[in-house]
């Protein structure tokens, strides 16, 4: 069976921030504690016209554009988030529908915490292996929920990020998939009841035995399956939910700082859930060079891992350049993008 290979990719990150700094004056906390504890100094913050369908149609777009094909040459889409703006009414049929992909497109929206973008990534891989389409768009996409007062609101953010595969063997193919591998538990460390705005989440399982655990058995499957030693790896992307989890399992498992360096973009972002392991992969796709090799780890949250190997078959290439300036919000302007307010 065929290998499949990312030919296009394409992020968006909206142009507000809120600084942790800025949230700690608000509860009255440690501004300096939390920024050494979290590692995040700041995050993104949806505008409030856009949510997970516009960040995913931007993404989407760049992605069409990097990969120089016709969009309508695309004929499944899978979209993961943990905000679909509608209960039901799928996300990936109206990406579909303007980004102008071909009609006859396999759509569907997925949902596993913080990992769903990768599932979209395992599933298209799976349909042009398999030869059902010649190319598949998976993307991941959240406005991420934190409630007021929370832990999670310092990290909580926005952001999308999208991937074109195809065919390892097609002239354009820029980084192909050489193993993929998931690890799946039910374990309680996050979670949102349907009629719930927000997030809850049991502190004591979030490290081990969540994060930590997961993280651990997939890299360690996924190594071996590919037969492969860690030094031998230019980049690893690892799902960044702060700063302080992921050093700590790479300090662990023997990642070097350098292999982190590229894909590393949580300080200044923040945790955008089903983005976030794909952003991290966009940024090392810009600067890889052409053999390098690529390990891959989301997490989610319930719990499970998404594990992969790959290998660039030619040197990336930058993305467009993001010419908007930055917009730094106040805390209560804050609370408006983020729906807090009208939850109230």
């Amino acid at each position: 069976m065929a290998s499949s290979a990312i030919v296009g990719f394409g992020m968006y990150l909206p142009k507000y921030r809120i600084r942790t700094a800025e949230i700690a004056a608000h509860w009255g906390e440690d501004p300096a504690g939390l920024m050494a504890n979290l590692g995040v100094e700041e995050k993104t913050v949806p505008g409030k016209d856009e949510d997970s369908f516009t960040l995913g149609f931007e993404a989407g777009k760049m992605a069409i554009e990097n990969a120089g094909i016709k969009a309508s040459q695309i004929s499944a889409i899978f979209v993961g988030s943990e905000s679909h703006p509608y209960a039901v009414k799928p996300t990936s049929g109206m990406l579909a529908a303007a980004l102008e992909l071909d009609p006859f497109c396999h759509a569907a929206d997925l949902e596993f915490a913080c990992k769903a973008g990768t599932a979209a990534m395992q599933i298209g891989d799976a349909f042009v292996r398999s030869g059902q389409v010649n190319f598949a768009m998976a993307m991941g996409t959240d406005t991420a929920q934190g409630k007021p007062g929370d832990a999670l609101e310092y990290t909580a953010a926005a952001g999308a990020a999208a991937v074109i595969l195809c065919t390892a063997t097609a002239k354009n193919a820029l980084c192909k998939i050489d193993h993929t591998l998931s690890f799946t538990t039910d374990t309680p460390d996050f979670w949102r009841a349907a009629d719930e705005k927000y997030p809850r989440h049991a502190g004591r399982f979030t490290g081990e035995p969540g994060y930590f655990h997961h993280m651990r058995e997939a890299i360690k499957g996924i190594l071996e399956i590919g037969n492969i030693k860690m030094k031998e790896i230019d980049h690893v992307i690892l799902h960044m939910p702060n700063a302080k989890f992921p050093l700590r399992i790479a300090k662990e498992c023997g990642i070097s700082k350098e292999q982190l360096d590229h894909g590393f973009i949580v300080p200044t972002v923040g945790n955008t859930y089903s983005a976030c392991s794909l952003l991290g992969l966009t940024n090392v796709l810009q600067k890889a060079k052409k053999g390098e090799r690529i390990l891959l780890v989301s997490y989610g949250s319930g719990a499970g891992c998404d594990a992969f190997l790959c290998t660039m078959l030619k040197n990336g290439a930058g993305l467009p350049p993001d010419t908007r300036a930055i917009s730094y919000l106040p805390y209560s302007t804050y609370l408006e993008h983020s729906g807090a307010l009208a939850a109230k």
